[in-house]
């Protein structure tokens, strides 16, 4: 026979029983979710190792002619930006834009001057660096080679600000808009940083473009399968408990 004691007793043990269960299963739950984040990171750290691969082995490879108005649609970031890349044409110089940029030799601008090639197609070209105070000396319409890397555009804005084409203050080389406000009609959907072979007295320094890429995913990777773990033993501990 169950005496009213028992009875008490039971009901009593029924909401620690499932307030276990329930742990149990939130900890599982947790488990799961970090160990997909953790191959998530693992995924991401090869994708990572790979395109720094590839963009070491353009680096080292020698310049081809920059891609023409056919080769336009088919650029992507993944597989062309950072290719050592040439072009010929003339520069526009008073469509030049100045934008934001901070260097090793200090705060300063970006100098994107237009190129028109013999093609007929139109190429914003980050000349390189320039001081504040910079003026560009009096230059003549002749036809200049320019070598550099393939770089895609920065839309928007950059250091917290976006462009302000109305008065004229660019803090990321967004080649669209650029290219809206100066005039300039069809450009490439690229703009090259030009290389230190073009460096002369009194011009803008080119060959400042910093290539690196942030590779903490093996760091992300190891942090999520150790809270996996963590969340794992507490679902453990639950279950052993009486």
């Amino acid at each position: 026979m169950t005496t009213r004691d028992d009875r008490s007793l039971t009901a009593g043990a029924a909401p620690p029983r499932r307030k276990r269960l329930l742990l149990v299963a939130l900890s599982l739950l947790a488990t799961a979710l970090f160990v997909g984040l953790g191959i998530w990171q693992v995924e991401r750290r090869a994708w990572k190792l790979d395109l720094i691969a590839r963009v070491e082995a353009r680096l080292a490879s020698p310049p081809v002619p920059a891609p023409g108005r056919a080769e336009w649609p088919a650029l992507s970031r993944d597989a062309d930006e950072y290719r050592r890349v040439t072009a010929q044409g003339r520069f526009l110089p008073d469509r030049a834009v100045r934008t934001l940029a901070v260097t090793e030799k200090g705060a300063g601008s970006w100098l994107l001057v237009p190129l028109v090639t013999e093609a007929g197609d139109t190429i914003l070209i980050n000349r390189g660096f320039v001081p504040p105070d910079w003026q560009a000396p009096p230059g003549g319409e002749e036809v200049v080679t320019v070598t550099g890397l393939l770089r895609l555009p920065e839309p928007g804005g950059g250091f917290l600000r976006s462009n302000d084409p109305a008065r004229d203050r660019w803090y990321s080389r967004d080649v669209a808009a650029i290219a809206q406000a100066r005039g300039l009609g069809p450009v490439a959907p690229y703009f090259i940083d030009a290389d230190a072979s073009g460096n002369r007295p009194g011009a803008p320094v080119g060959g400042l473009t910093v290539v690196a890429f942030r590779n903490h995913h093996l760091i992300y990777a190891l942090t999520w399968f150790g809270l996996a773990a963590l969340s794992g033993y507490a679902a453990y501990r639950a279950l052993r408990e009486r």
